[in-house]
């Protein structure tokens, strides 16, 4: 078991950088489902990011620092939607100016808490089973944010599949106008699907600024919005995948620093450049498959729905 030791800090740190990943592509999966492109989940990601923290530092209460998180988002999300449903804005340029927004808007808000620190959120604590070799502190030493990352995922698996209105938010995102025409809400549902996105991004916001790294920094994020979107478009629409491609990301993140420790001669800012450098080999490699992309995607993803008067 001693030989193997040194994997337990390599897989705990694995998993703390892919749950920030996991929450906001959940979150994005849905949105996406429901037939909507929200590219401003970084944006949605940073503000949930400062609020928690804020939160945090004000009350020191980690329960109201993670529905602050929640409610940020959701609430930066709700502009979105009322731009893109509502007004029938463009997507793509809307969300794009979203995220510019958000990383303004978090700049300017948390501009008094560069320099603060807090304690992380604590740690699930089984006296028998985290000492258990290997497996208890990988399966049992962590927050409470990593476990519902998990149960987050497949609850959205669930209702995606398995419940009626999971099937009616999927019908809404293959063909709105088909769902228009047999009675469903198409703008109410995608709006709740487009607040149900933003408040998991902005809960994996919350967990950056609350355990991964607890403090504030500017752009804290550091593009995993992006790199979340790109997850969603690697697993195909897909819970099951999506998982998978958040540890996988997860870990290229974090190879940066075990190969820096490990002495390997390549300069830092080309070990930083990896998980972006990922990002862009998938999104290239999928591209490629244009007809497994069309019979995967939702059909109406990204089109505007003009409902008949």
């Amino acid at each position: 078991m001693s030989d193997i030791s040194w994997l337990v800090p390599v897989i705990l740190t694995v998993i703390t950088a892919s749950t920030p990943l996991l929450l906001a592509a959940t979150g994005e999966l849905v949105v996406e489902k429901s037939g909507v492109l929200n590219l401003g989940v970084e944006g949605m990601m940073v503000v949930g990011a400062v609020a928690a923290f804020a939160t945090a530092s004000s009350t020191g209460s980690a329960v109201l620092a993670i529905l602050a998180g929640l409610a940020a988002g959701a609430a930066v999300a709700s502009v979105f939607g009322f731009l893109t449903l509502g007004l029938v804005a463009n997507q793509v340029a809307t969300g794009l100016a979203l995220t510019i927004f958000g990383i303004g808007f978090s700049a300017l808000i948390g501009a008094g808490y560069v320099g603060y620190a807090l304690e992380p959120l604590p740690k699930l604590d089984i006296p028998v089973l985290n000492d258990l070799p290997f497996v208890g502190p990988i399966l049992f030493g962590h927050d409470a944010l990593v476990y519902f990352s998990f149960a987050a995922l497949v609850g959205v698996s669930w209702f995606l599949y398995r419940s009626r209105a999971g099937l009616v938010l999927r019908a809404v995102g293959e063909s709105h106008d088909s769902a228009h025409s047999i009675g469903y809400p198409v703008l109410r549902i995608r709006f709740l699907a487009i607040l149900f996105g933003g408040a998991m991004s902005g809960l994996g916001g919350a967990y950056l600024s609350l355990s991964y790294t607890p403090m504030w920094a500017e752009n804290m994020t550091a593009g995993r919005g992006w790199i979340a979107l790109a997850l969603v478009v690697f697993s195909t629409w897909r819970p099951g995948r999506l998982l998978l491609g958040a540890y996988m990301f997860g870990a290229i993140t974090i190879l940066q620093l075990h190969a820096q420790s490990a002495g390997i001669g390549v300069p830092s800012q080309v070990m930083s450049m990896l998980p972006y450098l990922a990002t862009i080999a998938v999104l290239v490699a999928i591209s490629r498959d244009a007809t497994k992309i069309r019979l995967n995607a939702p059909g109406c993803l990204g089109k505007v729905f003009h409902p008949a008067r």
